[in-house]
């Protein structure tokens, strides 16, 4: 049987592009190689695309030293599908994309919209639902109106900023402390901070501007971090339901990434029912905002039961301590597995692309 040749993106450009690297570390390793033609790509911080065929997966983050680097680009001409050497114009053809790109030009729409314009099968959700599921602003206008439960918030934004005091008494109106702040389009919890007070606040208008032109100010929830994989396409399923217990205040990018006391829970330590809610609603959040191929979807479950839902994540880690990877594996997927799944689905939502294009 003919292997697949499958280009797999990293890095990129983003706040994010160390935490895909070592994503993408784990899924290269994880990927089977009698099924795929595997083929490196990494984005430098500053945009170059270099295609590396002889990575050391001992050694991702050195794929532009590695031996027989090329810099590379991806041809948006249907009639030449692949990607381009920048030093003789040789083509490397490719079947389908997984990109493994966390964070801006990673997963708010941007890239996907260069693989729909070159027609190339590619893994996770399409245009629209990595653009509106990347804006948290959005996200929440999408979610209210499908019916889920959120969390009140506001939005702030830079020309806003140009009187903060107005700003902060906007958020004194309206909520009491402590708040979070959130930027509008990041990940990994970058530039998010708990604010409970004045001073606190303004702190983390600053620090959340610094990653976008707007931000979310949004009421403190006090519950349990909950967490779901979502895998399909219109006949999506949901794994079981996992526990973040943070060590930190809150499940921060330094708990996710650099405190080894941060632990999760796998299956979550819920009553049947209302696990079975969460992942009930996981799948309206998944499905209103259009998303496809996998996506994480992030609840809190409220000490009287109450569910709020926090976020969908549309390309989440894959890290050796990743949820998304975890949460299926709980229920016998295997890592290899899973990676062939979301793979084959990029391929049937580019099958019934092609019927309406």
């Amino acid at each position: 049987m003919k292997k697949i040749r499958l280009c797999v993106i990293f890095g990129g450009v983003s706040t994010e592009h160390d935490i895909s690297v070592l994503s993408a570390t784990s899924v290269l390793k994880n990927l089977n190689r009698d099924k795929y033609d595997i083929m490196p790509v990494g984005i430098t911080k500053d945009g170059a695309w270099y295609y590396a065929p002889n990575l050391d997966l001992e050694n991702t983050a050195g794929w532009v030293d590695s031996e027989g680097a090329v810099p590379v680009t991806l041809s948006a001409n249907r009639a030449l599908t692949g990607l381009v050497s920048l030093e003789d114009a040789c083509v490397f053809p490719i079947d389908c994309v997984f990109p493994v790109l966390h964070g801006f030009n990673g997963e708010d729409g941007t890239i996907q919209g260069l693989f729909e314009v070159a027609s190339i099968p590619y893994v996770g959700c399409g245009v629209s639902a990595s653009a509106m599921s990347m804006d948290k602003s959005i996200t929440k206008v999408i979610v209210e109106k499908a019916g889920v439960p959120q969390a009140d918030y506001l939005v702030i934004n830079t020309l806003d900023m140009q009187d903060v005091d107005a700003c902060v008494k906007k958020v004194e109106d309206k909520f009491t402390y402590p708040v979070f702040v959130k930027p509008a389009s990041t990940g990994s919890s970058v530039g998010v901070n708990k604010a409970r007070d004045r001073e606190s606040l303004i702190f983390a208008f600053n620090d959340a501007i610094q990653y976008d032109s707007k931000f979310l100010v949004e009421e403190f929830i006090d519950g349990r971090e909950i967490e779901t994989a979502v895998m399909g396409n219109e006949d999506a399923i949901v794994s079981v339901c996992g526990e973040v217990l943070a060590e930190q205040e809150f499940y921060s990018f330094d708990a996710k990434y650099n405190d080894t006391s941060s632990k999760t829970q796998i299956p979550a330590d819920l009553p049947e029912d209302l696990a079975n809610e969460v992942r009930r609603l996981a799948l309206i959040v998944y499905h209103s905002l259009g998303a496809a191929g996998l996506s994480r979807v992030d609840f809190f479950v409220c000490k009287d039961g109450r569910i709020v839902f926090n976020e969908i994540n549309t390309l989440p880690g894959f890290t050796s301590i990743s949820m998304y990877p975890k949460l299926f594996g709980a229920v016998g997927v295997s890592y290899s597995d899973l990676l062939d799944k979301i793979v084959d689905f990029a391929f049937s939502a580019y099958e019934i692309k092609k019927k309406y294009k």
